[in-house]
């Protein structure tokens, strides 16, 4: 089992129709690939958890870093893991446009990885909520 966590900026004039999309679209090609994970954005960035069959994670991520609804991928995390940390979510989502203020989002995502058992992915998904609501002052 293989885990990946990234981050990007999405490209400037994403709409709520743009985000949608992208969770569709993760949501049935993770379905596919036996991949589970966390996606959160907050209108300017994305931060995304993948994880399952180490061929299958990397695959996703190149086609997601190829994606030209954001741009600038980085790779903050990836590592063996012994069991999934997002159960059996084809992609569990918190933030843009449903969530505008920054402490809802942290609220929101403090909720959806509170079962997470590694307290480094669960420092990412919440450093990135106190980030979101800085820049959303």
């Amino acid at each position: 089992m293989h885990q990946i966590i990234y981050i990007s900026t999405a490209r400037p004039g994403i709409t709520q129709a743009d985000v949608d999309a992208v969770l569709t679209s993760s949501r049935a090609n993770n379905a596919r690939d036996g991949i589970t994970g966390l996606l959160i954005s907050d209108g300017t960035r994305f931060l995304q958890a993948l994880e399952g069959q180490r061929k299958l994670v990397e695959t996703a991520y190149d086609r997601i870093r190829r994606d030209a609804r954001h741009r600038a991928a980085v790779i903050l995390s990836s590592k063996d893991i012994s069991d999934r940390q997002f159960g059996s979510w084809d992609m569990a989502f918190g933030g843009f446009g449903k969530i505008r203020d920054g402490g809802a989002l942290r609220d929101v995502v403090d909720r959806l990885v509170a079962e997470v058992r590694d307290p480094n992915t669960r420092a990412l998904f919440s450093g990135f909520t106190r980030i979101a609501r800085k820049t959303a002052a």
